[in-house]
């Protein structure tokens, strides 16, 4: 009962702040997909951009593939956390009986985030199955993803899709069954995003508090995770951009399969980012991506450090 109500918890919070920050959203895939060069006729900053989407499709446009990230985000969880726990519990040691306030691990933010040090299993173990678990309910949940980034990007010249299963039936109609895992190799890469910043966190708490974590102030783990999910985020952030411009790749079901009608790769895609646009199209949008995940991971992991307190504060308490 306990996991069942953690899991809704968590899974409620994600999908509420995914509501909130859908403009954010919004404007960060509109900037990966641009393909023109700074400076050039038809490239649009963050201004530009909010201006241009508001002066023809209204608040309505900030809020355009909202609806495949609510269809996504709950069967993302429970895939999330099924194979989460199931390799935590299988390769982990036995709960501690003695403390049962600290058998039970409290979910992170975002589905390809990190679950915390817990006292039952080793930070290797954590790391493990987070990444294990992101990279599985990516694998499953990526058409969702495709249909979510063709929303938040179509052009005005193009035939608007009318609901998930409108875009859905299109694309398979005119593309095939494999666009709907298309940018599924970078998505993959991007759950590296977690040994980044896991260990750098966990390395900062120790630093920061002379290896004595518990005495952190709020503060100081507000810090500590801020900065452990920025350096994370700038470090794996192009796979991002990858990712969204292999997505919003279109080919014809009846293209030939040659030179010019195949899907290119993401080294290919990459090499045509830095060539045409600069290495710097590999970072648009990451401001807004930074507004819009690091203050939620820093309130998360505060929220849960504090929680954790209070549950061995109590566990140690009794008789």
């Amino acid at each position: 009962m306990l996991r069942c109500t953690r899991y809704t918890a968590g899974a409620g919070g994600g999908l509420v702040a995914s509501i909130a920050t859908c403009p954010l959203d919004v404007i960060k895939t509109k900037l990966q997909a641009q393909q023109t060069r700074s400076g050039q006729k038809g490239y649009h900053g963050i201004v530009g951009l909010v201006k241009n989407i508001i002066k023809h499709d209204g608040i309505r446009g900030l809020y355009r593939g909202l609806g495949p990230t609510i269809l996504g985000y709950l069967p993302t969880w429970a895939i999330y956390f099924a194979v989460y726990d199931g390799i935590k519990n299988h390769f982990g040691e036995r709960p501690i009986q003695e403390a049962p306030a600290m058998r039970h691990i409290y979910p992170a933010a975002q589905v390809k985030g990190y679950q915390p040090l817990n006292r039952e299993h080793p930070w290797t173990l954590h790391l493990f199955s987070a990444m294990t678990a992101g990279a599985t309910s990516t694998l499953c949940t990526n058409p969702l993803w495709v249909i979510k980034t063709r929303f938040m990007t179509q052009s005005r010249e193009e035939v608007r899709y009318k609901h998930t299963l409108d875009a859905a039936l299109t694309i398979y109609r005119t593309e095939g069954w494999r666009a709907f895992f298309r940018g599924l190799f970078p998505s993959l890469l991007g759950i590296a995003h977690v040994a980044v910043q896991f260990p750098l966190y966990e390395f900062l708490k120790g630093w920061t508090s002379d290896g004595a974590p518990e005495k952190l102030s709020p503060d100081q783990i507000l810090g500590c995770s801020s900065l452990a999910k920025m350096t994370a985020s700038i470090v794996t952030y192009p796979h991002e951009v990858l990712r969204t411009r292999l997505q919003t790749y279109r080919l014809a079901r009846n293209a030939s399969i040659d030179t010019h009608g195949r899907v290119p790769g993401i080294i290919t895609t990459a090499k045509t980012i830095v060539l045409n646009e600069g290495w710097r199209a590999l970072y648009r949008g990451l401001s807004v991506n930074l507004v819009r995940t690091v203050p939620n991971s820093a309130v998360t992991m505060l929220t849960y450090e504090m929680l954790m307190r209070h549950l061995n504060k109590r566990a140690e308490e009794r008789p």
